[in-house]
């Protein structure tokens, strides 16, 4: 473990090394931003306009108590969405989407040998092709929790006033009590390096496989994993240093 740890940072450090012109990495990294973000979006979407629903609704289940007022259920559900369900939640499912495809496409271009006849012709084969993904996962996994988080809070106003759980005036009063800013500024720091740890985890997972289409499949199932634990270790250590 220590070993592919060690490995891992050797392989960040490639990427920085002996890079293309600017304008190679600029073409190349609108069409990533096109393939993570575009491509994203629907499944974005729906997870979080689902998530904030139940979650209003859970919320307004476990509430008995009538001492309690119902713009509480709105406070509990914009906190919720935009401190962890928005950023952590889209992270994952986006390292299941963009991180699987990452780890294939190298994988696949590893077996074939097309990597090698990159660096056969000069060109830093881990910049070249990794660096892109890296700066579009960046650049675009923010924007989708912004919009993950929007969602979420919207999806929560829908079910909980279809539901007649809370009605639009609480709903409102609720999203405005106690606001801190700081708690989108919160999130989207988690959501960039949630972005880096999926996209060169990813990356490295594909990058070095060795084998056949089998071992392609093993990298994109490593590379999930290993981006969700990473995801979810440096949700707990963000938290701490950010939060407390």
């Amino acid at each position: 473990m220590l070993t592919r740890i060690g490995d891992y940072f050797i392989f960040l450090g490639t990427l920085f090394r002996n890079r293309e012109k600017m304008g190679v990495y600029l073409r190349l990294i609108i069409d990533e931003c096109m393939s993570i973000g575009v491509g994203s979006i629907f499944i974005v979407a729906l997870v979080n306009t689902f998530i904030g629903a139940v979650t209003c609704v859970q919320t307004a289940y476990n509430l008995t108590n009538p001492f309690v007022p119902k713009n509480i259920i709105a406070l509990i559900v914009r906190d919720s969405s935009i401190l962890e369900l928005a950023p952590t939640l889209s992270c994952i499912v986006l390292a299941g989407k963009v991180g699987s495809n990452i780890a294939g496409e190298l994988g696949t271009m590893r077996i074939s040998e097309q990597i090698d006849a990159l660096e056969v012709m000069g060109i830093n084969s881990s910049s070249y092709l990794i660096l892109p993904k890296v700066v579009a996962s960046v650049l675009m996994f923010p924007l989708l929790v912004i919009m993950a988080a929007f969602l979420s809070i919207l999806g929560g106003y829908i079910a909980g006033t279809l539901a007649g759980v809370i009605s639009p005036e609480e709903y409102v009063s609720g999203l405005r009590f106690e606001y801190k800013p700081f708690g989108v500024t919160f999130a989207l720091i988690k959501t960039v390096v949630f972005a880096f740890l999926v996209s060169t985890i990813s990356a490295y997972q594909g990058y070095n496989v060795k084998g056949g289409a089998l071992e392609v499949g093993t990298a994109s199932t490593s590379a999930v994993t290993n981006s969700c634990i990473a995801i979810v270790a440096a949700d707990f250590v963000l938290t701490q240093v950010l939060l407390t």
